[in-house]
């Protein structure tokens, strides 16, 4: 028989017990570390303000009762959870995942937390999400957005917005050399003897690649080189695929694609009807994003700063809300050429 007693209306309740039925209080911790309840509060908010032993036992009274900071608790009197929104269009599309790492190593460096979601590509979907997010974060960061213009400033009247990857009028930006990486490729295909050159585009609400089509153009006019826009699609591989009909009928030598899941739909697409790469049809892509050299032959591809621009915008987001974004520069966000095996001289019996 036990010598036990349940706990009952009389009998005492232990910390183990209390945790069954209720999340620890800073009242439980001060009574575990045998301390007043404020000198808690000071101990877990800015650590620094008791001496080393009793921060080491509230610390290990806090561990005990597995308490966790309720970030929404402690906003109410300085209007600050620490956590920062981040939308991308395609969570499954790689040149999101420099972007997030990026943002996630900035956002730890100063102690926040980055909440992560997608708007699938749409406008609506991506400003549903924001609008949702803005009752709970600091700030958001809108990579690649679908939303208007006007729609993004609207946003920013409610919580501090920072976009990557478009520019927006009276909003931060940051946005990487396209130039850069576009007048080395264009001279890349020039000095291979295409004279004919294309461009598949991304979708038609995307800032981006339209962005990118307008650079193209301006190089290849300053190199005298045709250039055509052939088809726009979704960012995907399968975006790629369906606009290999477009880019056989145009005839050029050399083909950009708005980024490299679509040129390496197009790519295999290409090759599944007989045509060589790059011997009939060189191909170009953006981003260089993981697995790129991974096709056959690898991906030809104009390379964005994708991390540096994910953590740039944290550190601007976060600069701001302390007041200090005057004296920070933006980072330096250059595009460019990574030659591989898409591309090569034109054939002999083009």
């Amino acid at each position: 028989m036990s010598d036990a007693i349940p706990a009952g209306d009389g009998a005492p309740t232990t910390h183990s017990q209390r945790s069954h039925k209720a999340a620890p209080t800073i009242y439980d911790i001060a009574e575990l570390a045998g301390v007043n309840p404020s000198t808690v509060s000071r101990a877990l908010s800015k650590p620094g303000r008791v001496s080393v032993k009793t921060q080491k036992r509230i610390e290990d009274a806090a561990a005990e009762l597995n308490y966790r900071v309720n970030v929404f608790a402690r906003a109410l009197p300085t209007g600050r959870t620490n956590t920062l929104g981040l939308i991308v269009s395609d969570i499954t599309n790689p040149a999101f995942f420099d972007i997030i790492r990026g943002a996630e190593e900035a956002a730890a460096e100063r102690d926040y937390t980055l909440m992560l979601a997608e708007s699938t590509e749409s406008a609506e979907r991506e400003l549903t999400v924001a609008q949702r997010m803005a009752a709970t974060v600091d700030g958001i960061i809108l990579a690649s957005p679908r939303l208007g213009d006007e729609q993004i400033r609207q946003l920013a009247t409610n919580k501090p917005v920072v976009v990557v990857n478009r520019q927006v009028d009276s909003i931060t930006s940051l946005v990487a050399d396209i130039d850069a990486g576009v007048t080395d490729a264009v001279r890349h295909l020039a000095a291979l003897g295409h004279t004919k050159l294309a461009y598949v585009g991304g979708p038609e609400q995307s800032w981006m690649s339209s962005r990118r089509w307008e650079s193209i153009q301006a190089r290849c006019a300053w190199s005298s080189l045709e250039v055509s826009l052939v088809a726009a699609g979704m960012p995907t591989v399968d975006g790629g695929s369906k606009a290999a009909t477009a880019v056989r009928a145009d005839g050029a030598t050399a083909v950009f694609c708005y980024n490299d899941l679509m040129a390496i739909g197009l790519m295999r697409e290409l090759q599944l009807a007989g045509i060589r790469v790059p011997d009939d049809l060189s191909i170009l892509g953006f981003d260089n994003i993981f697995g790129s050299d991974f096709t056959t032959p690898p991906l030809s591809t104009i390379k964005s700063p994708l991390r540096e621009s994910g953590g740039g915008a944290v550190r601007r987001m976060l600069d701001e809300l302390d007041g200090s974004a005057s004296s920070t520069m933006s980072p330096v966000l250059r595009t460019e050429l990574v030659v591989r095996g898409s591309t090569g001289r034109v054939s002999q019996e083009k």
